[in-house]
C-alpha cells in the first residue's frame, strides 16, 4: 500500500486547502452553525465550477470520474473546516445511490444535475428505531392510481433542509432485505423537512403526509434496494472517514499551536506533561483514523475485498474523531468553548459523524460478520 499522494492529488489538495482559508475560515463555519440549511450557495456555485461536487461521477454523466483515493484528498481539506454542505450526502451518497441503483435513464437524468449542483440529493435511511441497516426500515409505501403514496417519518436524514431531491428506502416485502428506493421530490406537497434540534448538525427529519409519487419514481428494480444501498455505502463510508480524518488533523493543528501561545507561569503550557499527553492522544486518534481509512480506500481502488476494512475504518475514525475533540478541549479549557474560536464547530461535528451512517459498535459488528467471527 503506497500512501504517499500523487501529482495530480497534491495539486488537488493545495486547490481545496487555498478554497477553505479563502471562502470558508472559521468565522463563514462558525455563521452557518445555526443556519437551518448547510448549504451556502456561493460556497456550492464555487464547489460546483471546480468540478468537486461530480468527483465520482463518470464522466458520461457530466462528472470527472475520480478515484476514491482522490476524493478523499479533497474531503480530508473539506474536514478540516469542518466545512458545512451538502457535499457528502449529495456528491458522495447520493450520487453513489443512483449509480448503484437507478436504471440508465434514470442516471443520465439525474447525475448530471447532481454535477452541476443544480440537484441536491440526499438519501433517507433511518427512521425512529434509528437503525442502520435493512431490519429498521419499516416505511411501506400504499399503492394507489398507479403509483404509491408515502405517509411517515425519516429521521437523522442529512442535509434534507437543503434537498432538492430525495431517494427514500421504503420497505415493499416481508423480507429483511427487501427494500426499494424511491426518488422523490423534495418540495412536493406533503414533505416536511426540518432540521433536528440539539447538538447536532445537519441532521434532519422529514416527514410525508400523503406525498403522491409515481411508478416511474422506483429507482431501478423493486426489492433490489438494499443491495445497491449497500454497495453505495461501503464506497461512500470511507470518504465520510476521509473528511473525519481532515477535522483530527485541524483539532490537533489547533491545539499544539495554542499550546505553543499559551503562556501560564510564565512558560508555554506545551512544557507541562498533562498537556503533552493530551497531545499525545490526538496523535494516536488522528493517525489511527487516516491509516484504516486510507487502508480501505487503497483496498476499494484496486479491487480487493474491503467489507471489513471499511467497517472497521468507520469504527476507527469515529471515535477518533470524538475523543480528538475531547482531548483538544483539556488542552484548550475555557477557551475551547467559546463559539467563534472555531474548536467547538469540530465537537458538535464529531458527535453527528459519531452515529451517522453506524456507530463504533454497529461498525464492529459489521466487521466481525464480515471475518466470519
Amino acid at each position: 500500500m503506497d500512501l504517499a499522494l500523487t501529482e495530480s492529488q497534491e495539486m488537488l489538495r493545495t486547490a481545496a486547502r487555498t478554497f477553505m482559508e479563502r471562502e470558508a475560515p472559521v468565522d463563514v463555519v462558525v455563521g452557518l452553525q445555526k443556519a437551518e440549511s448547510s448549504l451556502e450557495p456561493g460556497l456550492w456555485r464555487k464547489a460546483a465550477k471546480l468540478g468537486w461536487l461530480g468527483i465520482l461521477i463518470p464522466t458520461e454523466y457530466g462528472g470527472s470520474g475520480d478515484r476514491l483515493s482522490d476524493a478523499a484528498v479533497l474531503y480530508e481539506e473539506l474536514g478540516r473546516g469542518p466545512l458545512p454542505g451538502p457535499f457528502f450526502s449529495s456528491g458522495v451518497l447520493g450520487a453513489l445511490t443512483v449509480l448503484e441503483g437507478a436504471t440508465e435513464d434514470q442516471r443520465r437524468r439525474l447525475l448530471p444535475g447532481i454535477a452541476s449542483g443544480e440537484r441536491v440529493l440526499t438519501v433517507a435511511i433511518t427512521e425512529p428505531n434509528a437503525s442502520w441497516g435493512p431490519a429498521g426500515i419499516t416505511l411501506a409505501p400504499q399503492g394507489k392510481n398507479g403509483g404509491y403514496t408515502l405517509n411517515g417519518t425519516k429521521l437523522f436524514v442529512s442535509d434534507a433542509t437543503s434537498a432538492t431531491d430525495l431517494v427514500v428506502a421504503v420497505r415493499t416485502g416481508e423480507g429483511t432485505n427487501d427494500v426499494s428506493l424511491l426518488h422523490v421530490d423534495a418540495r412536493a406537497p406533503g414533505v416536511t423537512t426540518r432540521r433536528l434540534p440539539g447538538f447536532l448538525s445537519w441532521q434532519c427529519e422529514v416527514s410525508f403526509d400523503n406525498v403522491e409519487v409515481e411508478r416511474a419514481a422506483l429507482l431501478g428494480e423493486a426489492q433490489r434496494g438494499w443491495a445497491a444501498l449497500a454497495k453505495a455505502l461501503e464506497r461512500a463510508v470511507p470518504l465520510l472517514c476521509a473528511y473525519i480524518v481532515g477535522g483530527c488533523q485541524a483539532v490537533y493543528e489547533k491545539s499544539v499551536v495554542y499550546t505553543q501561545t499559551r503562556v501560564q507561569f510564565g512558560v508555554p503550557i506545551g512544557r507541562f506533561q498533562r498537556v503533552q499527553d493530551h497531545v499525545v492522544r490526538l496523535v494516536n486518534h488522528l493517525d489511527s483514523a487516516r491509516w484504516t481509512t486510507w487502508e480501505a480506500l487503497w483496498k476499494l481502488d484496486t479491487g480487493r475485498p474491503a467489507t471489513a476494512s471499511v467497517h472497521m475504518a468507520k469504527a476507527v475514525a469515529s471515535e477518533a474523531y470524538l475523543e480528538a475533540c475531547n482531548a483538544a478541549h483539556e488542552v484548550h479549557a475555557g477557551m475551547g468553548v467559546l463559539i467563534e474560536y472555531g474548536l467547538a464547530a469540530h465537537t458538535q461535528m464529531s458527535r453527528t459523524l459519531f452515529h451517522f451512517l453506524g456507530d463504533p459498535r454497529w461498525h464492529k459488528r459489521r466487521m466481525a460478520d464480515a471475518l466470519e467471527w
